[in-house]
């Protein structure tokens, strides 16, 4: 995941202000040569980088430690805001017209991943309640609009194309298709270059000002480091963008272009794709990505992202759960059950990453199909041996072993997270028993 390197390296930096009780003038611009050193080595643009350190420096310099937070926490506080702010403070939501369709037009070089992330955005759309249409104006790249229709017909939305017309006799008759169709919203997949060129630019913006879109998205592969910040100037100039889509985010990058988009064009960074899926599409947020780079998670995020993932039958599934464990009747089903509720959230690093001082999770090597040996255990058992796993005996846990293609050992160990997860949940439970004459129970009824 992006920013890996920047966290730790800030989070080293931070420490030689571990059992400070004051911010001295001396410590901090001990720490912030660290951060400023952090940053450049994120390829984050230098004048970015010089204009934040020394704002931040002029706030923490005799800033009074609050009596709630210890030196340490005062600058990482201070960081926060100042990293927040750089990003744009807040989520940039998208500008929609005011006439019946709104036209969104994604523009960017070639391989920044225009073609995929307009099918995401339109997903994202779709989930939103709006009636999308994606448009192949690219017919330069050879099958752009084959791609194009293969992820819109896995999103469920349909292409408007017309092969090698001009592209911007096509963006208008996908306007007046969308008005007559019902569609609120036309997303525009453009053509790019491996490099920007006169040509290229001349064609984006005469399908801009053949159609007026109310959002002008540049896309930018976040793998690109300074480059990112040339490409959107040149793009920000030329026509005039309304915000920036940052792609492979979750790739091994230092990140410096989230960081150095913002502050050079002006332009705020509206979502951010975070995986290979077409589900894999966030909306930018640049305190939770700051709080992200400070290594503090994003519970935010996970939240969103659990309730979106989980369905009615999974909630009625956790509030089943949820008794159980106050009877103390937590089964292997259940813990089955919760394994593949956070598998639906996708990779498991992904997950552990936006929890709090889970940040270098990323030093630790876990496997996508980190659950599917657990899942085949369980699955080889018996419905008695799930709910009742105390009668598992030498010979059963051989047969399951077998049955699972996997080790006595491994069923063993199974065994052994279970009764821990077990123990803990009782232990949990009858904390929250001891505390209802205070607090509402918070499981349920």
């Amino acid at each position: 995941m992006a920013f890996e390197g920047l966290t730790q390296r800030l989070q080293q930096a931070f420490g030689k202000m571990r059992g400070k009780g004051k911010l001295t003038e001396e410590d901090v611009k001990l720490v912030m040569r660290e951060v400023r050193m952090a940053l450049l080595e994120a390829d984050v643009n230098y004048k970015v980088v010089k204009d934040f350190v020394k704002k931040t420096t002029e706030r923490c310099v005799g800033q009074e430690t609050m009596e709630s937070l210890s030196a340490q926490q005062q600058i990482i506080k201070i960081v926060n805001e100042e990293l927040t702010s750089l990003m744009g403070g807040s989520n940039a939501r998208l500008q929609y017209s005011s006439s019946p369709v709104s036209v969104f037009m994604l523009c960017g070089l070639q391989g920044a991943g225009k073609t995929t992330m307009s099918a995401k955005l339109a997903n994202w759309l779709k989930k939103d309640g709006k009636r999308p249409l994606l448009v192949a104006c690219d017919i330069y790249r050879p099958a752009a609009i084959k791609q194009l229709q293969v992820v819109g017909g896995q999103v469920g939305v349909p292409v408007f194309e017309r092969g090698a017309q001009d592209p911007v006799k096509t963006a208008k008759e996908a306007v007046e298709f969308a008005r007559s169709h019902q569609h609120d919203v036309v997303i525009l997949d453009t053509a790019g270059r491996l490099h920007i060129d006169e040509t290229l630019m001349d064609e984006l913006a005469r399908v801009r000002e053949a159609v007026g879109p109310s959002e002008i998205l540049l896309t930018i592969d976040a793998m690109t480091g300074q480059d990112a910040v040339n490409v959107a100037n040149t793009f920000n100039e030329k026509l005039g963008i309304t915000g920036v889509i940052l792609t492979k985010l979750d790739g091994d990058t230092r990140g410096g272009a989230a960081l150095s988009v913002r502050a050079v064009t002006g332009k705020p960074i509206k979502f951010a794709g975070t995986g290979e899926k077409l589900g894999d599409i966030e909306p930018f947020h640049p305190e939770r990505m700051a709080s992200r780079i400070l290594g503090m998670g994003d519970m935010m995020t996970l939240i969103e992202k659990a309730q979106e993932t989980f369905g009615e039958e999974d909630a009625q599934q956790s509030a089943d759960m949820a008794k159980r464990m106050r009877n103390a009747d937590f089964t292997l089903d259940d813990f089955l059950s919760q394994m593949q509720q956070i598998k639906k959230m996708g990779p498991l690093s992904g997950v552990l990453k936006m929890l709090p001082g889970m940040s270098n999770i990323g030093d630790i090597d876990i496997p996508d199909d980190a659950m599917k040996k657990p899942e085949a255990i369980i699955r080889s058992m018996t419905p008695k041996e799930r709910r009742y796993p105390e009668i598992l005996n030498a010979s059963r846990r051989r047969r399951i072993a077998a049955g699972s293609g996997t080790t006595v050992q491994d069923v063993n160990q199974l065994i052994r997270q279970f009764e821990e997860a077990k123990k803990q949940m009782k232990a949990m439970m009858s904390q929250m028993r001891g505390r209802r004459g205070r607090f509402r129970f918070p499981m349920g009824r």
